[in-house]
């Protein structure tokens, strides 16, 4: 692990894998993939009745899909027979006219000179297909039907070898083996990247020729079931790869490392680590573009099922820089690292955001001054968060008023939130409602129980000098001589 983190970088921070898993994932039986890792599609049809017809009607793609045995079992059977047919011909038209019989009469004009039997009659056919022209067996002036059966032979042998060569030339020049030098790696990650949780996954290309207007798209494969009830077996959906910002579309010279974000519009929103080992879906990539060399277009595929989707890893690098060039190590394409990853959902992680947390404001208190504009409303009373959008003269009237209550009101909590301290000591009530302040809001997690006797001593230590009922409203002054 320390050789990996000299290698690749402080950032590349390796967890010890050889830790148990945070989770033990449960046994489960290897299913049926719809793409296979090859890119060959897993699906067979059946019960087509009478329409099997259509792929006649498409003769030539039907000879192009078809295996390399079956082709070139149709091309040696097709030349053979083409080939016997057509010289039984030409023996047939030798033995009506007595050719077989007279071959070494000198006086007997044949159609086909020197043709004694089949194998002489499918030696001329032969000679003739194939242009070959030796000068011993030939067509003679008195023949007609000979000449109209070789202009036959000349236009069947034509469109039959236009047909069987074209198809086996298509056949070798399919742009399929050029996706064996497509590369996608055995499994994709999920880890953390900008600060977003990803999905990834890595393609690359061993050829130094290019994949032109090369892109990239994902599909989600997994059966799901409607609000309506209907039940979707292998339903489709597409993962966003890139498509709204041009990410899709891959300048493919080293390997590249493919990135799906989750967000609240992926269907991975809800996915976690613990519910990845629950879950049955399959991730199909399909990669195409255009051959540099020949000008085709080109498709790679490949899948990726639930168990073959790795948490909390990452990609190890594969360049490096050389003297001159950069060098691709193909031996670390397929390798992963771990990562410190949160097992939880991005739906999960948005939500835990959402919450407001107790431990936002500190266990001090928080001193707000009544005077500053900057103090959040947000954090008053409800009652004072009213009586602050009426003005700063208007909020001072309005404690007094609350403060000159009866006496059950005044001594409960929620309508003595304020310590009010009074700025400066003089007779009288009238002064006394120009002179009191609201000097500070303290916010904290102290007890805020109060009674009319607390506030009695608080007066008290607040104004020193005279009486100490002066400094109270009449009708606390009644409350307190009544005690």
């Amino acid at each position: 692990m320390a050789a990996l983190r000299r290698k690749f970088g402080e950032d590349y921070q390796v967890v010890n894998t050889d830790r148990a898993p945070a989770f033990s994932a449960p046994v489960k039986k290897k299913r049926q993939r719809f793409v296979e890792k090859n890119g060959r599609c897993n699906v067979q049809h059946g019960n087509l009745g009478g329409e099997t017809s259509r792929y006649l009607s498409d003769l030539f793609t039907t000879l192009v899909d078809l295996k390399w045995r079956w082709n070139l079992l149709i091309f040696i059977l097709t030349y053979t027979v083409a080939w016997l047919v057509m010289a039984s011909m030409w023996w047939v038209i030798a033995y009506i006219r007595g050719d077989l019989s007279h071959g070494h009469d000198p006086s007997h004009t044949p159609c086909v000179a020197n043709v004694h039997n089949f194998p002489s009659a499918f030696l001329f056919f032969i000679e003739t297909e194939a242009t070959i022209g030796y000068g011993y067996r030939y067509i003679t002036e008195r023949c007609p039907e000979g000449i109209i059966l070789f202009l036959f032979q000349s236009l069947l042998g034509s469109i039959v070898d236009a047909f069987l060569i074209g198809c086996m030339f298509i056949k070798m020049s399919q742009p399929k083996k050029r996706a064996e030098t497509l590369m996608f790696s055995q499994d994709a990650v999920i880890s953390r990247r900008d600060g977003r949780l990803c999905l990834m996954f890595r393609v690359g290309n061993l050829r130094n020729s290019h994949m032109v207007s090369a892109q990239i798209r994902c599909k989600l494969i997994k059966s799901r079931q409607t609000p309506e009830g209907e039940f979707l077996p292998l339903d489709q959906c597409e993962l966003d790869v890139g498509f709204g910002t041009g990410a899709d579309q891959l300048f493919l010279v080293s390997p590249l490392t493919i990135c799906h974000e989750i967000n609240p519009k992926s269907p991975f929103f809800d996915l976690s680590q613990r519910s990845l080992m629950n879950e049955q879906f399959e991730i199909v990539v399909i990669l195409e573009g255009i051959v540099e060399t020949t000008g085709m277009t080109c498709q790679a595929r490949t899948s990726y099922t639930e168990d073959e989707v790795l948490w909390g890893h990452r990609f190890l690098p594969v360049m490096s820089l050389e003297e001159g060039f950069f060098r691709v190590d193909y031996s670390q394409f397929h390798s992963t690292f771990e990562v410190p990853t949160p097992p939880y959902s991005v739906k999960e992680h948005e939500e835990k955001a959402s919450l407001p947390s107790p431990l936002a404001t500190p266990h001090g208190e928080r001193v707000f001054s009544g005077d500053s504009p900057e103090a959040p409303d947000g954090r008053l009373p409800s009652k004072l968060q009213h009586m602050s959008s009426s003005g700063k003269d208007d909020l001072q009237r309005k404690v007094l008023r609350l403060a000159s209550q009866p006496a059950e009101r005044a001594s409960s909590t929620g309508d003595l939130p304020l310590r009010l301290q009074r700025l400066a000591s003089g007779p009288g009530q009238g002064d006394a409602e120009g002179r009191l302040h609201l000097q500070a809001l303290k916010v904290g997690f102290q007890p805020m129980t109060q009674s009319t006797g607390d506030l009695h001593q608080r007066s008290l230590a607040t104004a020193p000098g005279g009486r100490a009922e002066d400094n109270l409203p009449p009708k606390l002054r009644r409350m307190n001589a009544d005690r």
